[in-house]
């Protein structure tokens, strides 16, 4: 759930073919040929504005597939947030014969037919984190309704005795993701009867902090330093970009996350920032892996997938699906979570600048 701007530019469409193609090579293979040899697992994340996409996410499934199937290989390729760049990285897969592709769309709606393309030549699309809309394999995610639950009740607890009487400001994901939608309808299930009021919100293209920054600065100028007692924030990266508004107002509130990023712990641990989401990735990830492998390999999923969902359209009814629970943290709890965890070492945490923190909260 774990944030920097990027954007690839795309210049003629053969070229882009060309530079996706090359892409997908590098991390997989040097075939370019349509060979289908059942060897290949296509990966496709959708930005890494969030860390925790290349931190975690792919070389956890990149080594579970190794695991799994010793001389498998991945095309790997990240969108870097573009639509048009993931198609393009998506088709190129196809034509080059991968039978099997784990999909995190930058933007689910747009993925309907490129992922009923794929299906009517064989291949399967595993939609990873992110529900995608088409006749999908499997998905593989979080229950984010419930995540969104565990956010709005984190700030109710961070507000205290005040939440009856707090005006709480709202920082939304990406309108582009379908796991948005949820955690702001499970946040809004819980803040909706526990605070005075909702008095501003915003959903925040590409995840974006600099974005989130802008918004709060703007909800400051419209509520007053002493009209905002709380501030949601859907994910840490954009916490931090609200947090910086806040610093440079001078106003000190409750600010929560999602996905327990590095910097986010640290603003944990130093009080700047109230609590996160920590979702435990590895078996999300490994997950993943497993169902790509055994799909690849013809073999049967249902002992790993345990329910049926529906795409947010409804047109695409009973996929196979995996949902994995998350837990809300403070920096009380980082120790027996993230540390026990080995998400991040003790040293990767407590830099100097946080060492009296880290001591305070139980961390060495």
């Amino acid at each position: 759930m774990n944030a920097l701007t990027r954007r690839v530019v795309i210049g003629t469409a053969a070229v882009s073919m060309a530079l996706a193609m090359t892409a997908c090579g590098k991390a997989g293979d040097d075939d370019d040929k349509g060979s289908g040899d059942n060897k290949t697992i296509g990966l496709l994340l959708p930005e890494n504005k969030t860390t925790r996409y290349e931190t975690f996410d792919r070389p956890f499934m990149e080594a579970k597939i190794k695991d799994l199937c010793s001389d498998c290989k991945v095309k790997y390729n990240n969108a870097a947030q573009d639509i048009e760049t993931q198609k393009k990285q998506f088709d190129a897969l196809v034509t080059q014969g991968v039978k099997v592709i784990i999909l995190d769309a930058v933007d689910f709606k747009s993925t309907k037919s490129w992922v009923k393309q794929a299906d009517k030549q064989g291949v399967k699309v595993v939609a990873y984190d992110r529900l995608a809309e088409g006749p999908l394999a499997a998905y593989v995610s979080y229950d984010n309704e419930k995540i969104g639950r565990l956010q709005g009740g984190a700030m109710v607890k961070a507000l205290g005795s005040d939440a009856k009487n707090a005006n709480v400001v709202m920082i939304n994901g990406s309108p582009t993701d379908p796991n948005a939608p949820f955690f702001k309808k499970g946040a809004h299930s819980v803040l909706d009867k526990k605070v005075k009021k909702i008095a501003y919100e915003q959903d925040i293209p590409d995840w974006s902090p600099d974005e989130a920054n802008r918004k709060m600065a703007s909800a400051i100028d419209k509520l007053g330093k002493d009209g905002i007692q709380g501030v949601y924030a859907a994910n840490d990266g954009m916490a931090g970009g609200v947090i910086t508004a806040l610093k440079q107002r001078g106003i000190k509130v409750p600010v929560g996350g999602q996905d327990a990023e590095l910097a986010g712990i640290q603003r944990m641990l130093s009080g700047d920032q109230d609590y996160t989401i920590y979702k435990q990735i590895k078996p999300e990830a490994e997950t993943t892996a497993e169902i790509a492998v055994r799909l690849l390999q013809g073999k049967d999923i249902d002992a790993i997938t345990d329910r049926k969902v529906d795409s947010l359209s409804g047109d695409f009814k009973g996929i196979p699906a995996k949902l994995y629970d998350a837990q809300a943290i403070t920096k009380d709890e980082v120790a027996d979570t993230i540390v026990k965890d080995k998400v991040y070492k003790v040293s990767e945490i407590c830099t100097a600048q946080y060492k009296k923190a880290c001591d305070a909260a139980g961390i060495k």
